[in-house]
């Protein structure tokens, strides 16, 4: 049962009642917002930085989460990309506003195989699939004409056959090194309870709100 059991801030985290695996207490939540049917609960803020430290963010959807990280997929020449190859840091957040939850996560990333990328491909809509081969992601373009001119001309292309994965496009894998768990409580006074990696698993803490 997760530790949480309601948004009204009665409910709180407690060191002995969370599980002590984060990525199960993140299940855990994550199965939460599902249920309480929020729109897109995968939705995370992923932030990344250059190697001179300047920072940028954006939402990316979360496609898997076990004991190997978080998975996420997208264009491999785009800007994200790019500060991924340079700086192989990452941190995430989700939000569920209406259950008063936040997750942070923080760690290395590294690139899914090819195959596991293969086969994520295969599973998105043929409009999806389409859409990675027309946009040259972060790219400047001289007009949202040239977008749908270039997809309607891969729609004919491959009108008779299986989309193939580009080359450029894949996942990546966030592998967490520090999980935040939080929840709104009365007066602000939130709790926020933080898994950190050690040699003999996770050591959690509780941190002032």
């Amino acid at each position: 049962m997760s530790a949480l059991k309601n948004s009204v801030g009665v409910e709180g985290l407690d060191e002995k009642s969370i599980d002590p695996d984060p990525i199960k207490q993140f299940q855990l939540w994550f199965d939460d917002a599902i249920a309480a049917k929020l729109p897109l609960p995968e939705a995370m803020t992923l932030a990344t930085a250059t190697p001179d430290g300047k920072p940028s963010a954006r939402m990316v959807l979360l496609k898997q989460v076990d004991h190997e990280g978080f998975v996420f997929y997208t264009n491999y020449h785009s800007a994200k990309a790019e500060q991924l190859d340079a700086n192989p840091y990452a941190a995430l957040v989700f939000y569920w506003a209406t259950l008063d939850r936040q997750v942070r996560v923080e760690g290395s990333v590294v690139k899914t195989s090819a195959q596991e990328s293969r086969d994520y491909f295969r599973t998105r809509p043929r409009e999806s699939q389409i859409g990675a081969w027309a946009s040259a992601q972060s790219e400047a373009i001289s007009g949202r004409d040239v977008l749908e001119q270039h997809a309607k001309e891969l729609e004919a292309l491959y009108c008779d056959r299986e989309i193939d994965c580009p080359e450029h496009w894949g996942g990546y894998r966030l592998k967490p090194e520090r999980i935040e768990f939080w929840k709104s409580r009365v007066g602000r006074l939130h709790d926020r309870l933080l898994y950190q990696r050690s040699d003999d698993g996770w050591i959690i803490t509780r941190l002032a709100p």
